[in-house]
């Protein structure tokens, strides 16, 4: 990590402040040993009692990129019945189609699939272009969260299995972007910038999402890979082993929109590189050296050739032309926070967390 993270400090050693955080705090809450082990199976007999004589014990949310993948295969290996649910915001490259299908052939799993509305998702796509905002992921992250958390529910599911996990993306700088969860930011955009009511896209409100799904509707979201030794490389060489899976070749390939944003409009407009969040993470958990990240961060992000297909394809696909594009990475840039945030609810909810906590001598973390 460098100063392209305003907030990074350090201290007399040379060591930042991410290093110092994932030690200190993340680190307590990941178990790549016997101790996770043994969480995870007693948090599987909870998923187990929770799906008793129901179709399904689960959700598990699959993109097809590796994480989710890894998961799966772990998933079967522990017996739950989960209903596999894939949401498609219009941006899946082939080759995740393809990863998706042979995940779930080999492992057995039913799979629902969610088809987000191309108009609206659009309209939406281009007023976060035109607010000239980092995270221009939020459209596809906030919907395919809030799909599988609205079907969950409608379905008596308690458990969302997700594939975040610390291992890989135990480090990442605050001040690049706010939550892709904050639908207040979202629909700020959207009516700032959007020309079409969003009638069928799914969001969740403050309190759904801190209240009402985690204390009222018990609805917990696991990370189980939080709990086992999590290594990238050898989860990526047993997947292509046993199912013929292949790899994307980068962070979230399996989408084509994120490839392009990660790759060329956050570095072009905002210096952003989100490589080196992500080999900062592989460094803390041991699967990467520093001098190895250093110099594949001497590779380009992008062949020139792959970038003009994929800017063509994302023109055609938005109906915009390489013009306006063009316009729109060189505009300039804003922060999320230049428009309504869920920020100040959020800081009276932390408060408020600590006070009941106070009066009843333990930590109270619920995770939705």
């Amino acid at each position: 990590m460098d100063t392209s993270d305003p907030d990074i400090t350090f201290d007399a050693q040379g060591v930042c402040n991410h290093c110092r955080q994932f030690d200190e705090v993340t680190r307590k809450d990941w178990f790549p040993n016997q101790e996770g082990e043994r969480r995870w199976a007693a948090q599987v007999e909870q998923i187990r009692a929770a799906g008793k004589g129901k179709d399904y014990d689960c959700i598990l949310g699959l993109s097809g990129g590796v994480d989710s993948s890894y998961l799966a295969l772990r998933v079967k290996d522990w017996g739950l019945r989960p209903l596999v649910v894939h949401v498609d915001a219009g941006w899946n490259s082939e080759l995740a189609v393809a990863n998706i299908e042979k995940i779930v052939k080999h492992c057995n799993f039913d799979l629902h699939t969610h088809v987000v509305d191309w108009e609206e998702m659009r309209d939406l796509h281009l007023a976060y272009l035109k607010a000239g905002v980092a995270n221009q992921d939020v459209p596809q992250d906030h919907v395919f969260f809030s799909s599988l958390y609205h079907f969950a529910t409608r379905n008596g599911i308690r458990y969302i299995l997700s594939g975040g996990n610390i291992a890989t993306e135990g480090i990442f700088p605050k001040a690049w972007h706010g939550s892709a969860m904050d639908a207040i930011n979202l629909r700020a955009i959207h009516k700032r910038f959007g020309e079409r009511p969003l009638r069928t896209y799914s969001t969740i409100g403050f309190f759904d999402y801190f209240v009402w799904y985690p204390f009222v509707r018990k609805m917990r979201t696991a990370r189980p890979l939080n709990f086992m030794p999590y290594d990238k490389q050898h989860a990526i060489d047993e997947l292509e082993e046993k199912m013929g899976w292949r790899s994307y070749g980068r962070k979230h390939g399996e989408s084509l929109f994120t490839k392009l944003f990660q790759n060329y409009y956050l570095p072009t407009k905002f210096g952003y590189d989100k490589r080196k969040p992500h080999y900062a993470s592989l460094i803390v958990s041991g699967q990467m050296s520093r001098d190895e990240a250093l110099a594949k961060l001497q590779e380009p992000l992008y062949d020139p050739k792959e970038l003009e297909v994929d800017i063509s394809y994302f023109c055609k696909k938005l109906r915009i032309s390489r013009q306006q594009f063009d316009a729109f990475v060189a505009a300039p840039a804003h922060h999320y926070s230049d428009f309504p945030t869920w920020n100040s609810r959020y800081r009276m909810l932390k408060k408020a967390q600590g006070l009941v906590e106070r009066a009843l001598g333990r930590q109270v973390k619920v995770y939705s």
